[in-house]
């Protein structure tokens, strides 16, 4: 899946940067960027549900106010609700600000904007970490596969490392590549703050694992989108 304001030529640096940085370094890059990791409906809902719940406890706190102003508005004359009927309204009442509050989430940035922080990052590192399985994790001789994880619609990015790598390398030291690509992402240059990324993780790869002579590319080097 192609991803909005990524061109060609941005896909070749992006290459070109992996290509480069592996030219000092056993170890190999791979590099995924998403428009986002999860759909978040199980999310969505939730807040329907919790709309819902409240209109019916705003209901049943206030139910002579909110009887009699349906009545006003219908031109009745103070009628009688029997149980059967305050039922039927509590559940109409629900099941309107149910879908209501579904049909607003049908607008993607709302529905992002109700997402919890921490509940974005833990998709964003399960996503990343489904996709490192897949396409780099112990898909080479040495377990020398890295992938830089980059989810654009929740602002997070994910730098996870195969054996030989986390073996020698403290998730600390991604911190500078992590601070790289993330000041690019934040002006919306994508493939600047992928460059940048890459380019930093050569660096400390290079220092952990350096390249010997018969090193041979095992991983592609150019940017996958999904």
């Amino acid at each position: 899946m192609a991803i909005r304001g990524l061109s060609e030529a941005d896909r070749i640096r992006v290459g070109a940067a992996v290509t480069a940085a592996e030219g000092n370094t056993a170890g190999e890059i791979v590099t995924i960027v998403t428009e986002q990791s999860d759909g978040y409906w199980d999310v969505a809902l939730a807040w329907s549900a919790f709309v819902a719940f409240l209109a019916l406890a705003v209901l049943g706190l206030e139910p002579h106010f909110y009887l009699g102003m349906i009545d006003r508005v219908m031109g009745w004359w103070e009628s009688a609700w029997t149980p059967r009927a305050v039922l039927g309204l509590a559940l109409t009442v629900a099941m309107m600000k149910f879908a209501g509050m579904t049909l607003l989430q049908l607008w993607k940035p709302l529905r992002f904007l109700l997402v919890p922080g921490p509940v974005r990052s833990k998709r964003v590192h399960a996503r990343a970490l489904t996709c490192f399985r897949i396409g780099a994790e112990r898909r080479t001789t040495g377990r020398t596969g890295i992938l830089i994880y980059l989810s654009l619609r929740e602002h997070r990015a994910e730098i996870i490392a195969d054996e030989a790598i986390a073996s020698r390398v403290s998730p600390e030291e991604w911190g500078d590549a992590m601070h790289a690509m993330l000041g690019h992402i934040r002006d919306h240059r994508v493939a600047d703050g992928m460059c940048a990324a890459v380019g930093k993780v050569g660096e400390v790869l290079a220092a952990h694992l350096p390249r010997a002579d018969d090193d041979v590319n095992e991983l592609p080097d150019r940017l996958i989108e999904v």
